[in-house]
């Protein structure tokens, strides 16, 4: 199963531009187009991977700073696994202010299809040193068939 995103990373161009256009004129949009930009720029900053083995998938993605409560994992309808959550800034001290802000802050989501062989009720969430790692196990190959013999009866 194919999950990656077009091949291209966080910090292309036509992300960056995605971006741009997100940004531009949101007051003027609906709750629901304002809620739409809001998701759809936390999934392109959201960088995830995802590995899979013979018995499971497992999704990777960093979260520096984060604590388990602050992230949230679930399975919506369709097989679709939604990792989300919220990076909020820190609080302000007296006397203190930003030189420099580079870390990401907001909300944070990734949508993931899950493939048809996903057991949605066996998965594991851990986060350990900034790092959530969401193991979905895999259900079990069908077993093949087995023939079945029909009597023949005599009319």
């Amino acid at each position: 199963m194919d999950f990656r995103l077009m091949g291209i990373g966080i910090d292309h161009p036509l992300v960056n531009a995605f971006h741009h256009i997100l940004d531009d004129d949101n007051k003027n949009k609906s709750e629901e187009a304002r809620s739409y930009v809001r998701d759809a720029k936390a999934m392109a900053t959201t960088a995830a991977d995802v590995k899979e083995y013979p018995k499971s998938y497992v999704f990777v993605v960093d979260m520096p700073g984060l604590k388990s409560g602050e992230i949230k994992v679930e399975v919506e309808e369709d097989n679709v696994l939604v990792i989300s959550g919220e990076r909020k800034k820190e609080e302000d001290k007296e006397g203190v202010k930003y030189v420099r802000m580079e870390r990401k802050i907001g909300k944070f989501m990734r949508k993931f299809v899950l493939p048809d062989n996903a057991d949605l009720e066996n998965i594991n969430a851990v986060c350990q040193d900034g790092v959530l790692s969401v193991t979905v196990h895999k259900l079990p190959p069908p077993e093949p068939r087995k023939p079945k013999t029909i009597e023949v009866k005599i009319a």
